[in-house]
């Protein structure tokens, strides 16, 4: 059987201009906050973009998992609630969580026992699948969906011009030029805030500020932007964590959604035990006491009645009732609250 790696090298194209720079004998790559500069032959941290015959190579024309899933699994609760959309992956991440629950497609080529391969399709048949199953957004995910930029860029181009909406769900670690390279295609972007500790996230594979960077570029560039926290027990959620979490997002904009989700042991962080609803409840808390109006509870449904539900800041109006992946919309009129006419901040229409 021919081994992934090469497999994966014959799906391939050319990368995005705006994300190669060439310095010195290699050329330094824009994709994802590593910056690698790689020289002929050699590949970056992703594993998935080299240099070959003198340019960068990019993952092309392939999925590893393509699904209809709700809208709110991504999760984006403040973009058409109720919906579906159409997720695709690749593989590949530029980091390597030690809990990653979609390892089996970000790991693969880190690790023996991820099982994903890949399946070529056209950019033109995942647009026109999302036709065909009416699902209004288009969003890259599974995988680190910054290092396949150039595939995902291709996809949006032709479902925004079929009306979709499309999105990231991301790590985060962006540069300015990738956000920049994305926003005319790209509607949506959640990203994952795994901590605040600089040093938890280089065990992860990075620096906290990449992060906080491609947030707050995120934010600034106007992606509709909602930040999911995965509270792991001893890892992240002690109460000066998650105040230093909801504090900045809250110096950004009080609207950001804020998730806050249970772990369950996976991958290889097997020791720690489930998120206690309790603990979730209380980062939920510690969000409204910095400012933020929406913060949710995740991975528990039903276990917090009121806590997947959307409200109006302005007046508490139950917008949107949710448990789990069932959702009822409630009071909301459009895009404002049926009761007091306060704008609900999201995308609600495509």
């Amino acid at each position: 059987m021919e081994a992934l790696q090469d497999l994966l090298d014959r799906q391939t194209g050319h990368a995005a201009p705006e994300l190669t720079e060439a310095q010195g004998t290699g050329l330094r790559c824009l994709a994802c906050g590593h910056r690698c500069l790689i020289h002929e032959g050699k590949r970056g941290v992703c594993r998935v973009r080299f240099v070959r015959d003198g340019e960068l190579v990019v993952p092309d024309g392939y999925v590893a998992g393509l699904a209809i899933d709700p809208i709110e699994k991504k999760p984006f609760f403040h973009v058409l609630p109720g919906s579906n959309a159409l997720s695709f992956g690749m593989l590949g991440c530029d980091l390597h969580c030690s809990y990653c629950q979609n390892w089996d497609t970000s790991q693969t080529l880190r690790d023996v026992d991820a099982q994903s391969l890949p399946r070529s399709i056209s950019a033109r048949q995942v647009v026109d699948l999302a036709l065909e199953r009416g699902t209004p957004v288009v969003v890259s995910t599974y995988n680190e969906p910054l290092i396949t930029a150039e595939w995902s860029h291709r996809i949006f181009e032709l479902a925004k011009a079929e009306g979709l909406l499309t999105g990231f769900v991301s790590n985060g670690n962006a540069t300015p030029e990738v956000l920049d390279y994305l926003r005319p295609v790209t509607d949506l972007y959640k990203i994952d805030l795994k901590g605040f500790r600089d040093k938890s996230y280089r065990q992860l594979g990075c620096p906290l500020q990449n992060i906080l960077d491609g947030i707050t570029g995120v934010f600034e560039r106007g992606f509709w932007l909602e930040v999911v926290t995965l509270v792991v027990p001893g890892f992240n959620d002690s109460d000066d964590e998650l105040s230093a979490i909801a504090e900045f997002l809250a110096g950004l904009s009080v609207a950001i959604p804020w998730h806050v989700t249970a772990f369950h042991p996976d991958y290889k962080m097997t020791d720690p035990p489930a998120t206690p609803v309790a603990t979730l409840i209380r980062a939920r808390e510690i969000g409204k006491q910095a400012g933020l109006h929406h913060v949710y509870l995740g991975n528990v449904r039903g276990q917090a009645p009121g806590a997947e539900d959307s409200y109006c800041h302005a007046c508490g109006h139950e917008l949107v009732r949710r448990v789990g992946y069932g959702v009822h919309v409630t009071g909301l009129d459009h895009d404002k609250c049926a009761a007091c006419g306060t704008v609900f901040p999201g995308v609600f229409t495509c």
